[in-house]
């Protein structure tokens, strides 16, 4: 089996293609190693797939249409499509870049997906789409007509653009709402990635809010887990989301991060910031019955795994 994967060398996409791999596919990893973060951390991410013969890197754009027409060129059964300009801060800054990135260029790859005829295509979209929704736990039947921010906003468009396209072309869709995924690897601009560096450096983190606000934090292992799932039962049009089901306050999450570095915080106080939701709390009924999909990371057992990995 051969699968596309897009943003291969991102904190998720890095982890799924060594899955892949693992499991006997041939991957074709493609990423534009863009500056949003060091590109350079994304390479190191990569590093173990480049030694395997059974991966293949291409660094590309994903709105660059005769790229992708070329890249899905390749006997592929399935595009797993991570790539996007992630953030909810900056994309109120930059709604352009999100726009275009995020929904053109989802357009242009599933526009060389129907070209190619591949007939199953798995989308990361984001547990963002819920807004402010104040019915909790948060249900993929739930309206997700109020979001508030372009990240958000485009998560949403890919959904609507992804159900376009089986709709009109017949190609299994799979939608995936991530849940504040967290792990070795993870973005630096993260939460836990920024909190930990600044702790284990002695200087303050920037709390937005006084800390009662919730996020269903979510290990990497159990992502892709459901992702291979989802990989392995794409058909028809779904939509899951994918937590840990157990949300936790920004100040708890402090707390494990401090028992996992064995050092206290400095604690800087900063107003709330646009965009932000109040809390992320997800229902994993479907995916638990369509996919089998187990989350079983404790929240302390994923910090003192992603310290180790820190640290070293």
């Amino acid at each position: 089996m051969k699968a596309i994967v897009t943003g291969a060398a991102g904190f998720i996409g890095s982890h799924l293609c060594e899955r892949l791999l693992k499991d006997g596919w041939t991957v074709v990893g493609v990423d534009n190693f863009d500056d949003f973060y060091d590109p350079q951390v994304k390479r190191n991410n990569i590093k173990d797939c480049l030694r395997n013969k059974q991966f293949k890197l291409v660094e590309a754009d994903i709105r660059d249409s005769a790229a992708m027409n070329k890249v899905t060129n390749e006997g592929i059964d399935v595009i797993v499509h991570l790539a996007a300009r992630a953030g909810v801060r900056p994309s109120i800054a930059q709604p352009a870049i999100y726009a275009d990135v995020n929904v053109n260029g989802t357009v242009t790859l599933l526009e060389a997906a129907k070209k190619n005829n591949i007939k199953k295509f798995v989308f990361a979209s984001s547990s963002s789409v819920y807004g402010n929704n104040k019915k909790v736990p948060f249900s993929e039947n739930d309206n997700v007509d109020f979001p508030i921010s372009p990240y958000a906003a485009t998560k949403k468009a890919g959904e609507l653009i992804c159900h376009t396209y089986h709709h009109l072309n017949g190609i299994a869709m799979t939608c995936l709402r991530f849940f504040t995924v967290y792990g070795p690897r993870q973005r630096p601009d993260l939460a836990i990635h920024k909190f930990a560096m600044l702790i284990e450096d002695g200087k303050p983190i920037p709390v937005y809010g006084d800390g009662s606000m919730m996020r269903d934090f979510t290990y990497i292992d159990d992502i892709i887990d459901g992702t291979m799932a989802a990989i392995d039962k794409c058909a028809g049009y779904h939509i899951y989301n994918l937590g840990e089901s157990r949300p936790v306050t920004v100040n708890t999450l402090i707390g494990e991060i401090e028992k996992a570095l064995g050092k206290k915080a400095v604690i800087e106080r900063l107003p709330l910031q646009p965009g932000d939701v109040e809390r992320t709390y997800a229902d994993v009924t479907k995916a638990r019955r369509d996919l089998g999909y187990n989350p079983n990371t404790e929240i302390s057992d994923g910090l003192r795994r992603f310290v180790e990995w820190l640290r070293q």
